[in-house]
């Protein structure tokens, strides 16, 4: 899952990963859903499943009590992983929003909307007599700065000069109280994840030489990562109803809601999984004139309709549904020692009367 849907490109608000569980236990049934319901548990119950991907967060916000009759209890009682994609699945390459920009046929898309990573670090820079950067490089190390990618101990070092005046209390490694001195030292700088800061800089105080080393902590600025949410691009020209049908046949849909002018013509066009009402400002931008999304509020869509942007709506799941196939296939070809199934009971909670 991680290789498929990097829980980095998920959105900072949501609860993606492996929720419950033991990431050592052997697999050999898995089901896939949307919702994890308790007629879809029970399913997984009956399949003999040990784990349920579900693509909406079965723990999403703080939990303080587990008890009988809760899913994530049960689940944990009985051994069986639980697992949520969402938002990371939303955002990678070949996942939820590519697979609805492939149901409208969209050309060259691209994302709408940046994913953010949420790998957070500081940059560590300390400077260091030359006699001992080797030492003080390793104590960081140890502490797990320098990693980037599949590569540790990751430094760089420059050569400089640094200046100094002890007072009548110092007791200076190099050099004399009360007088400056100038020591040659090499500038090193590290990644250091934000959760290992404080060990990092306990690792420093004590291998450095220096009775008081200097060091700077900067917090480097998230990074757009992976295709990002949402898709927009270019479609064969045609009437907006046109979309719509091939949309419903792609998706298996009978109905749609629908918003706007669905005879205009439409030439670039829009998609965005689940409630991806905060994207229709990119998708005016983009010049696009027709979205497909699951849900839209009733401001955002008389807001489409003012912008001449044609809506439509497949319900919240019905626009993420789809993905789940493809992910079973895709899985099982990575572990083909596993039996991958989707839900047969998992619905949208709405539907027409």
């Amino acid at each position: 899952m991680e290789s498929l849907a990097p829980t980095r490109l998920a959105a900072d608000w949501d609860n993606v990963g492996l929720l419950v569980g033991d990431p050592a236990r052997p697999l050999t049934r898995t089901l896939l859903c949307v919702d994890l319901t308790r007629a879809v548990w029970e399913e997984a119950i009956a399949a003999g499943a040990d784990a349920i991907v579900a693509y909406h967060p079965p723990l999403f916000r703080a939990q303080k009590r587990f008890v009988a009759g809760d899913l994530a209890y049960e689940a944990a009682a009985r051994g069986v992983a639980l697992y949520s994609p969402h938002t990371a699945l939303d955002a990678a390459a070949g996942g939820t929003n590519d697979l609805l920009a492939e149901a409208l046929g969209l050309l060259e898309s691209r994302p709408l909307g940046a994913a953010i990573t949420k790998d957070h670090e500081h940059k560590l820079v300390t400077f260091v007599p030359e006699e001992a950067i080797e030492r003080v490089a390793a104590a960081l190390a140890f502490e797990g700065a320098g990693v980037i990618g599949e590569y540790t101990s990751c430094s760089f070092r420059s050569p400089g000069t640094g200046t100094f005046r002890g007072s009548a209390s110092a007791n200076p490694v190099v050099g004399q109280r009360e007088r400056l001195e100038h020591a040659p030292e090499v500038r090193l700088e590290v990644v250091v994840p934000i959760a290992k800061t404080a060990a990092v800089v306990r690792a420093l105080r004590a291998a450095h030489p220096y009775e008081t080393p200097a060091y700077d902590l900067v917090r480097l600025a998230p990074a757009p990562d992976g295709p990002g949410y949402g898709r927009v691009g270019r479609v064969e020209e045609q009437p907006a109803h046109a979309l719509v049908a091939r949309a419903k046949a792609a998706l298996g849909l009978a109905r749609v809601l629908v918003a706007g002018d669905l005879s205009q013509i439409v030439r670039c066009a829009a998609v965005g999984a689940g409630a991806s009402g905060e994207l229709l400002p990119q998708v005016v931008a983009e010049g696009a004139t027709f979205f497909l999304l699951g849900e839209l509020r009733h401001h955002d869509a008389l807001a489409a309709k003012k912008a001449g942007v044609a809506i439509a709506c497949t319900l919240h799941s019905n626009s993420e549904r789809a993905a789940l196939g493809r992910l079973a296939e895709l899985l099982a070809v990575a572990l083909p020692g596993v039996a991958f199934m989707c839900s047969a009971v998992d619905r949208d909670p709405f539907d027409y009367a």
